[in-house]
Parts: C-alpha cells; sequence; structure tokens
C-alpha cells in the first residue's frame, strides 16, 4: 500500500509522507517548509498539559487579578468583573476584546481539546470528531493570554507609583496559565491527533 499524499501548506507540492525517527521533520522537497514532525507521546503531553491548563484556567477567573493599596483601603477585581466595568464605562469594543481573547477563547480552545483527548485516550472517537477538530483549528490563533499579560505588566508599571499593587491569586495563575499554552502549543500534533481517530474509526466494528 503507497504512502498517502500530503501537500506543503507553502508551495502545493504534492508528496508521500515518509516515516520519521523520533523528534524527526519532514520538509518540503521544493521549498523546505515544514509539513510535520514526529511528537513522541505527543496525545499524552497535550493531554496532560490540557488538564493542568483547565486547573489553572478556573483558578484564574474565580480569584482577583490584582489589588490596589490606596489611602489604607485595599480594591480587589476579577478578569470577569473588569470586563464588565469596561463594559459599564462605555468602553464596549474594548471589553469585547478582553472577554473573547482572554476568556472566550481560551475556554473554548480547552474545551475542545478536553472533548477531542480524553475519548480518544480512553479508545474511542467522540462525537462530531471532525467538526469539533474545526473549532479547535479556528479558534487557537485567537486565544492571547501573552498579549493579555504584556498589558497587565505595563499597567503595573504605570500604576505602581500611584498605588500599592497587591497580585492576586488570578495573576500568578495567568502567567502560569500563559506557559502552559506554550507547552501545548509546542507538543499538539494535530496530525498525529487525526491519524489516531482514524485509525480508532478504522478498527470499530
Amino acid at each position: 500500500m503507497s504512502a498517502p499524499l500530503i501537500a506543503c501548506h507553502e508551495c502545493d507540492l504534492l508528496q508521500r509522507e515518509v516515516a520519521l525517527p523520533r523528534g524527526g521533520v519532514a520538509r518540503c522537497a521544493r521549498c523546505g517548509a515544514e509539513l510535520y514532525r514526529s511528537h513522541p507521546h505527543g496525545m499524552e503531553r497535550t493531554l496532560a498539559l490540557t488538564a493542568g491548563a483547565i486547573v489553572l484556567f478556573v483558578l484564574a477567573n474565580s480569584f482577583p487579578i490584582i489589588g490596589l493599596q490606596l489611602e489604607g483601603q485595599t480594591i480587589q477585581t476579577t478578569l470577569y468583573n473588569t470586563v464588565r466595568t469596561l463594559w459599564d464605562e462605555d468602553m464596549k469594543s474594548v471589553a469585547v476584546l478582553v472577554f473573547v481573547t482572554t476568556i472566550a477563547m481560551p475556554a473554548l480552545q480547552l474545551s475542545a481539546l478536553a472533548y477531542l483527548l480524553f475519548p480518544l485516550r480512553l479508545g474511542r472517537v467522540p462525537a462530531h470528531f471532525s467538526a469539533v477538530f474545526r473549532v479547535l483549528q479556528t479558534v487557537r490563533p485567537w486565544g492571547m493570554v501573552e498579549v493579555f499579560m504584556l498589558g497587565v505588566l505595563v499597567s503595573l508599571v504605570k500604576l505602581a507609583h500611584l498605588a500599592g499593587i497587591v497580585p492576586g491569586v488570578a495573576l500568578w495563575s495567568f502567567a502560569a496559565l500563559m506557559l502552559v499554552m506554550a507547552g501545548i502549543g509546542a507538543v499538539f500534533d494535530a496530525r498525529g491527533l487525526w491519524a489516531r481517530a482514524s485509525r480508532l474509526q478504522g478498527a470499530a466494528p
């Protein structure tokens, strides 16, 4: 049986897939673009990181993200309350942007990953696999936790001379979430995930 064909995403050259050694990378014969790479235990690593990211995401949205000490009083707020305040202060476009990129899209990405990975790890293909997989690939670029953290750090620098800064549990959770999400991006193997689903579907009676 001949190896399946794969098209280069840069130059559209059709090529036969080849088996890769551990950690190997397949590149286009014409332009040298990366076609795919070997991710040993990629699904298991992605699943473990996803479970950790879900815990961190819940913590980041449940506890105060930052506190300001001013004249003996401490004012704390959660990320959701920050979005609501922006909305109430007639900064609706900023509120929507913050909500979508730091709450909605990461939540959708983590939910899709969990929905796909947990059943596959147990040896079955979840319902609507293709549709959820496409949703996952669509929302991944829209999760911008790292951009949010950069904005928070800039804000802290500007506020430091006006009031005392009290980092909240959510701030540390977001920092850890940023690193874990980067780890998910590094080990996630979309090709391997799809191949495992195809094998399980082919083995089904």
